[in-house]
């Protein structure tokens, strides 16, 4: 049976991906530093006897090439994210050495690679939808939230580097917008779980800036098939390739946020509470206008999305519903 290292296990995508990794016969090894990560995530992963569980650090590179010599792929979906309070060098330091890491210990021990970067890769590209061989546009140095797509970007030029340099095994996917149950509830997670919370408390939602700003929203069933089809791909389809994955169903977030009210609240009438971008943490900050997948490429590998929005909605609703209350 193939054998596979995840990096964030603990995460949102990282737990889901386990579970599905398990059922599908795979033996699993998940590492996590659980700093973002919960370990109740991996409630049911725990008690199966093929998968095992390693608090660590991506920062520990000897225990990477450990773990990563008992393994035939790794799935490196570690990360630190956009940082919009602040902790720019954090961001950068950590997604950096902490995948070159990954790619060091992918080239000791001969375990091919799936790097999971992000659609914040193709920033302010006017071109929609976005393909895979489209521009990076990113904004000025000085505004924080470039760092978080700087560092991903760097990270999938090291994937790159190594593949040129060393011949290693290497795929990368941009990840559109994904959501569902055990997300994280802050604008970490993204705004659709910010919202969730909101509503159900009856308080307003908040919208940066005119709240005409469009995502691609993906349920997390969805981009958990994507990575498998690609982690499961023949190395000739795969290797040293870049796929979106991600939904080409696009909602401006002022919609969004109607759409959750209306799913919590039914018949009452949305409080949106519009606030400038200026106001936010009172620091320059920059939105992205449209953000839409070009997913043909992955559907090439039998992938398509099969949960529309207010279908994926109402199950994250479901989940989100029955957990304590917590400040955004």
């Amino acid at each position: 049976m193939a054998r596979v290292l995840v990096t964030g296990a603990a995460g949102f995508l990282g737990s889901h991906l386990c579970d599905a990794l398990l059922e599908r016969g795979w033996t699993v090894t998940g590492l996590d530093n659980l700093s973002q990560g919960a370990r109740s995530n991996l409630d049911a992963a725990l008690g199966h006897p093929r998968f095992s569980m390693i608090e660590a650090d991506i920062g520990d590179a000897d225990r990477l090439r450990r773990e990563a010599a008992q393994v035939d792929a790794i799935v490196h979906l570690a990360a630190y994210k956009i940082p919009r309070y602040g902790g720019r060098l954090k961001t950068l330091e950590i997604n950096a050495q902490g995948t070159r890491n990954v790619l060091e210990a992918g080239q000791s021990s001969g375990a091919a690679v799936l790097f999971a970067s992000t659609s914040d890769c193709y920033g302010k590209n006017p071109h929609i939808p976005f393909t895979e061989q489209g521009d990076s546009v990113f904004g000025p140095a000085h505004v924080a939230r470039w760092a978080y797509a700087v560092s991903k970007s760097f990270g999938e030029h090291l994937c790159y580097g190594y593949r040129e340099e060393h011949g290693l095994k290497v795929s990368i996917v941009r990840i559109f917008g994904s959501y569902g149950p055990r997300q994280h509830r802050s604008w970490w997670g993204g705004p659709q779980s910010v919202f969730i919370d909101l509503a159900l408390e009856g308080k307003p939602l908040p919208i940066h800036g005119d709240g005409r700003q469009t995502r691609s929203f993906t349920y997390v069933a969805d981009t958990i098939a994507g990575l498998i089809a690609v982690l499961e791909a023949d190395a000739s389809k795969k290797d040293g390739e870049l796929f979106n994955i991600g939904s080409n169903e696009e909602i401006c977030i002022a919609d969004l946020a109607r759409l959750i009210w209306n799913l919590v609240r039914p018949g009452e009438k949305p409080l949106l509470d519009f606030v400038p971008y200026q106001a936010i943490a009172n620091r320059a900050y920059e939105d992205v206008r449209r953000r839409v997948p070009d997913a043909r490429k992955l559907m090439e590998l039998g992938w398509t999305p099969r949960v529309t929005l207010e279908q994926g909605l109402l199950e994250t609703l479901r989940w989100q519903r029955n957990l304590p209350r917590q400040s955004a």
